[in-house]
């Protein structure tokens, strides 16, 4: 085991990857001798060469048909999008080309092995164009994985188990946490489950659910619902499609409510798909409506960065209502 932050997770998972299969290649724009913008990639156009770890044009569409074209070939490419603010411009060959690749071939060709990492979400100060968590647009793709960490381990295990996927990734990393966040993580390879929900406390009076960053804020909001006598069980997400139905819905049909939270604007954003399925599923069991804690109906805000994150107050109101309901 060592000690690392999720950037150094991150890094060691490429480097991981790219020793253990040739044909496993990193590019994006800086990525090379720079390391990236936030030095995910630093040294290994070093240890790999510039064949294998380069720089791109700055042009987002480019970066993802360029990676197209080489895992339909063969290759296994990791595109980094510089912020995931930036992905939009590769949003056709994305939606368009990568997740329908194997569906309009009838499976003669794909583009498995196809990874497309972004730093996402707020915390640091960007503004409206550094801030950006876009993993419902990419929800409403059938054809295509989206994966997001909360932690170093998680971090390591998920990209490499997206790495070696059949399916295209989009992979959301939580920038707020590349060096805040620290644990203990494996040196050897290892991969976590894609696709599967984890629940990393258990509760009998509410559900909590969450991905990435907004895990430490529902964990800190969990440790005032407790002082209050409130028992929280916490779930990871993980991977947002496919999402994992049995996993909440178990947890849900025990304690009878559930608080969805994430960094997205409310409308239209992934908790809602979350609480159709689960009122659709628990109608039941349920005690309280589903509740909602997001980011709001507005361009991120740099000054009032603070007033639009779904901070752990925020949360611990939605749980004191959901359970004076």
């Amino acid at each position: 085991m060592s000690r690392m932050n999720l950037l150094q997770a991150i890094n060691n998972a490429l480097d991981t990857a790219m020793a253990a299969d040739p044909r496993v290649l990193c590019f994006g724009e800086d990525v090379g001798v720079f390391g990236g913008v936030f030095r995910a990639t630093s040294h290994l156009q070093e240890k790999y060469g510039r064949a294998r770890c380069f720089n791109t044009p700055l042009v987002e569409q480019g970066i993802v048909g360029f990676a197209n074209g080489l895992a339909a070939q063969g290759s296994v490419p990791v595109a980094e999008i510089q912020f995931a603010d930036y992905i939009f411009p590769a949003f056709d060959q994305i939606v368009n080309e990568s997740a329908k690749f194997r569906y309009r071939s009838g499976s003669l060709f794909d583009v498995g092995g196809l990874t497309i990492r972004a730093p996402y979400g707020g915390g640091i100060a960007g503004g409206h164009y550094h801030s950006q968590s876009p993993e419902a647009y990419f929800a409403h793709t059938p054809g295509l994985t989206v994966v997001v960490p909360r932690n170093p381990h998680q971090a390591k295990g998920l990209l490499l188990a997206s790495i070696r996927s059949p399916d295209p990734v989009v992979f959301f990393e939580p920038k707020r946490l590349y060096r805040a966040a620290v644990g203990e993580v494996p040196d050897e390879d290892y991969q976590l489950p894609l696709r599967q929900a984890e629940v990393i406390k258990a509760g009998e009076d509410i559900t909590l659910l969450a991905w990435g960053a907004q895990l430490e804020v529902v964990e800190q909001a969990a440790e005032m619902a407790e002082e209050a006598g409130i028992s929280c069980e916490i779930i990871d997400l993980r991977t947002i499609v496919p999402w994992d139905v049995e996993t909440v819905a178990s947890s849900v049909f025990k304690t009878g409510r559930l608080v969805v939270s994430h960094e997205a604007p409310l409308t239209g954003g992934f908790a809602a798909e979350i609480a159709a399925t689960i009122q659709s599923r628990c109608f039941l069991y349920l005690e309280s409506p589903i509740a909602r804690v997001t980011g709001l109906d507005t361009p991120f805000p740099l000054t009032l960065e603070k007033e639009y994150m779904p901070g752990p107050l925020k949360v611990f109101e939605a749980i004191q209502q959901t359970m004076d309901f």
